[in-house]
């Protein structure tokens, strides 16, 4: 069986490993030959919106999938070929639009923030009048790892805020003061079976996740983050692995984003799970029947950001793992990620953040 994935980055090169010994190939789509996942497999080289390219990995494929989920929709209908797109494209089209995904979640009675559309200087005042400060302005598209975002605390920001961002559909939502952040990755299988990961506690700095400590044992948020996946699961059909992301608030969960893919904070899956966030995914979207998503004792992962560390101390360390994508250094870019296995939580806890303060001291400021 041959999968096609339209992005070429770390996560399409980490499905392709995790692939490979399931015996299947991999096709990737990408403007750049040299990405991450086009060092290991064949790559049809140009835009990923290239609706030829597209029908190309279409025909040669049995499955298409995603490294990258913001493929305008209209690009992948109609396509030549056998190839089934997984996940379906309409939970692409709602994880592409804010304001549809915000949207989704009410109407599967999932708790997420309040929010308001703005497409214009007046119907910004009248967001702000609705939601209240402090709040957050974000584009409804295109917007990661804190890209996009304007941060509104008094109503004299507004200006600035508009004039930053007002050239595209916003979407402004209440700031929410959260206690912590976590995530869960749930996974569907082509039969219908769904299976979930233990959930994970996130930090992030500068709108980019910079560590992932799992499982993070608060067995209600687990049951909450679980009856959100399943909705999602099922509204959608869904085959693959679909993450969402939450804050957490007195004990209660608030959806903040669900992401249509294997996730950055599922990463320590690799080493720390019996089956991969990876593997798992090209096993669903196979066909083939899921792996145990049970965690093999207690994991942290800690983004490589921007450039990489000097590795051989780092792998002196016991019990950590070194994963280098072969990108180019460039501030703000993930340029790989170490995640550090023990058997306890507390153990995970002291070696994590020793190596924290290792790769990236102002996180771990932060966190004292």
């Amino acid at each position: 069986m041959s999968i096609g994935i339209v992005g070429a980055g770390q996560l399409g090169r980490m499905m392709a490993l995790a692939g490979y010994p399931l015996g299947l190939d991999f096709l990737f789509l990408d403007k750049d030959a040299k990405t991450p996942g086009g060092q290991l497999a064949p790559l049809l080289a140009g835009e990923l919106t290239d609706r030829k390219l597209l029908g190309e990995l279409s025909e040669r494929c049995d499955v298409v999938t995603f490294d990258w989920e913001n493929v305008p929709v209209e690009a992948l209908e109609g396509l030549p070929g056998r190839a089934r797109i997984s996940p379906p494209t309409r939970a692409l089209a709602a994880a592409q639009d804010r304001l549809s995904e915000k949207r989704t979640f009410e109407l599967l009675g999932i708790p997420t923030t309040h929010y308001a559309a703005v497409d214009s200087r007046a119907s910004l005042d009248a967001a702000v009048r609705l939601v209240g400060l402090p709040g957050v302005l974000k584009t409804r598209r295109m917007g990661y790892d804190g890209k996009g975002q304007f941060v509104l605390r008094k109503p004299a920001d507004l200006d600035a805020a508009w004039d930053a961002l007002g050239n595209a559909p916003l979407l402004y939502e209440n700031l929410v003061p959260f206690d912590a952040e976590v995530s869960i990755i749930a996974v569907r299988s082509l039969s219908g079976d769904v299976a979930f990961y233990p959930l994970n506690l996130n930090v992030h700095r500068e709108g980019i996740l910079r560590m992932t400590r799992a499982p993070y044992g608060h067995v209600a948020l687990a049951r909450q983050a679980q009856r959100a996946a399943k909705k999602l699961l099922e509204h959608f059909k869904y085959v693959g692995a679909l993450t969402i992301e939450f804050f957490v608030k007195r004990g209660r969960l608030v959806a903040n984003e669900m992401a249509p893919r294997v996730h950055n904070s599922g990463h320590w899956t690799i080493e720390g799970a019996v089956t991969s966030q990876f593997e798992n995914h090209v096993r669903a979207i196979a066909g083939m029947p899921l792996g145990s998503t049970a965690a093999r004792g207690h994991s942290a992962m800690i983004n490589l950001i921007g450039e990489l560390p000097d590795r051989d101390p780092l792998l002196a360390v016991a019990g950590l793992h070194w994963h280098d994508y072969g990108k180019s250094p460039r501030p703000g870019r993930k340029l790989g990620h170490v995640t550090i296995c023990e058997t306890t939580a507390q153990k995970r806890d002291r070696h994590g953040f020793k190596v924290l303060a290792r790769i990236d001291r102002a996180t771990w400021l932060a966190l004292r």
